[in-house]
């Protein structure tokens, strides 16, 4: 089987806008940068992906993109979800049979989870990440490509869930710390500066935090 991933990125000047009481756009740029670097780079050291992409309507991040490596996939249509299926329809044609999409957004993304998440595709068809707050999808492997829908926003891995019985597909719920804490509030910064605190993450991580 051939595996690929995609990393949606917001545009830069939108990015952790429930950040901008508490630090800089600056700030928050540099952080989404620095988090999507340590995604990019778990994701090629796992080794089980053929191609990794970033979709994005941001320049910038599709630049830095490719100097990291990844394959920069300009969005095609407008909206999330459809974006994500104009690029996976792109990997599909390209000979794609399994496709990873994962947040941009996981600082404590480690190898060993991906490599637990890819082997339990073996089993099922779909396999679902779920956010720390078990409403949300930070991660969603789909045995082949498109078999069901991106429904990302509010509730999206019980409507995630929900497409894959319908569609009378198998699939399972994997959770994690390095797949389920993103970052969108203060009280998720606060909980990753005490992990690096605590010696527990990577210096990608440690970069991502160190100044804020």
């Amino acid at each position: 089987m051939t595996y690929t991933a995609l990393i949606p990125v917001k545009s830069l000047a939108m990015a952790k806008s429930r950040l901008a009481p508490y630090i800089s756009q600056d700030e928050r740029e540099i952080l989404v940068l620095d988090m999507l670097h340590h995604v990019l780079r778990t994701l090629r050291q796992s080794e089980f992906f053929e191609r990794v992409s970033v979709v994005s309507a941001d320049a910038r991040v599709l630049t830095q993109a490719k100097i990291w490596g990844a394959q920069a996939l300009p969005e095609e249509r407008d909206g999330h979800n459809p974006a994500l299926e104009a690029a996976a329809l792109r990997e599909l044609a390209a000979g794609s049979s399994v496709l990873l999409t994962i947040s941009a957004d996981l600082p404590l993304l480690s190898i060993c989870d991906i490599r637990t998440f890819v082997e339990r595709s073996a089993q099922y068809e779909v396999v679902l990440a779920e956010s720390r707050e078990g409403t949300g999808t930070n991660a969603i492997l789909v045995r082949p490509p498109l078999a069901v829908p991106y429904l990302f926003g509010p509730n999206s891995l019980q409507l995630h869930r929900q497409a894959a019985m319908q569609r009378h597909l198998s699939y399972t719920i994997y959770s994690s710390c390095g797949l389920a804490l993103d970052i969108d509030t203060m009280n998720d910064l606060h909980e990753l500066q005490d992990t690096c605190c605590n010696c527990l993450a990577s210096e990608d991580v440690k970069l991502a935090t160190q100044n804020l």
